[in-house]
């Protein structure tokens, strides 16, 4: 695998299928960490590496979910010749919707599950999250949504690093609208904090609408990031969908 979208972690060799993994707005490739070790050795964790960020800082961020899709969907490809599924968390689950939707209409095999975390349907979007459109605004949110170090949020130094990324992911966000086309051919899993003020059970109900397999709901207790303190909940989910034993 060569390509500067997606990145391997070095965990135990992998076997079984691949996971393809899309950070949150702001977010790396790294932030999946944890999860391809809980994962490992029986599922082949990888993730998505946006422009603008880790060692790909020097790189002026892709401020269009559009674009970032078919860059994606390009650098997927390969990984695309075994079995694999795709999960996203955030920003990254509407951006790894729109990737799957353009792997499929090029032909190419379709992953066996979607896992969209933390994001409703496009349809179902809200305005009040997502659009902030100032530093202030944008510091502001991630306070209140939590998963962003209050240690990162309070030194100037480190915001002044990592705001560049986020404010390209907000204006992707702001500038989305959402293209009908058809239903996606692969199931959707929709997991969801219980107290996550963006993504409520009911409404991340509807990405029933986005694929002929249907989808279904799954809450864990928490808020938007509730991955970081349910991880082997999620992994067990992931283990039990891709037909993984474990141990």
């Amino acid at each position: 695998m060569h390509s500067k979208w997606v990145k391997r972690f070095d965990t135990t060799t992998a076997r079984g299928p691949r996971l393809v993994c899309f950070p949150h707005a702001g977010g790396a490739a790294s932030s999946f960490l944890p999860l391809a070790r809980e994962l490992a050795p029986d599922v082949d964790v990888v993730a998505v590496q946006y422009p603008g960020r880790q060692e790909r800082f020097d790189e002026p961020p892709v401020e269009d979910i559009g674009r970032l899709a078919d860059h994606i969907a390009a650098a997927l490809r390969p990984l695309t010749d075994g079995p694999y599924a795709v999960f996203g968390h955030s920003m990254g689950g509407l951006l790894a919707y729109e990737t799957v939707r353009r792997l499929e209409r090029w032909r190419l095999p379709e992953p066996s599950r979607l896992f969209v975390s933390g994001q409703v349907p496009p349809r179902e979007r809200r305005g009040d999250y997502g659009t902030a459109a100032d530093d202030a605004e944008i510091v502001a949110e991630l306070r209140a949504l939590g998963g962003t170090a209050a240690v990162v949020l309070d030194d100037p130094d480190l915001m002044a690093l990592v705001l560049p990324a986020v404010r390209a992911d907000y204006r992707a966000l702001r500038g989305y609208t959402w293209t009908p086309g058809p239903p996606l051919r692969c199931r959707i899993s929709a997991l969801v904090g219980d107290s996550d003020p963006v993504a409520t059970a009911d409404a991340a109900a509807g990405w029933s609408a986005y694929s002929v397999a249907g989808a279904e709901v799954t809450a864990f207790r928490g808020g938007h990031f509730y991955l970081e303190e349910r991880l082997t909940e999620v992994a067990a989910l992931i283990d039990a969908t891709l037909g993984v034993h474990t141990g």
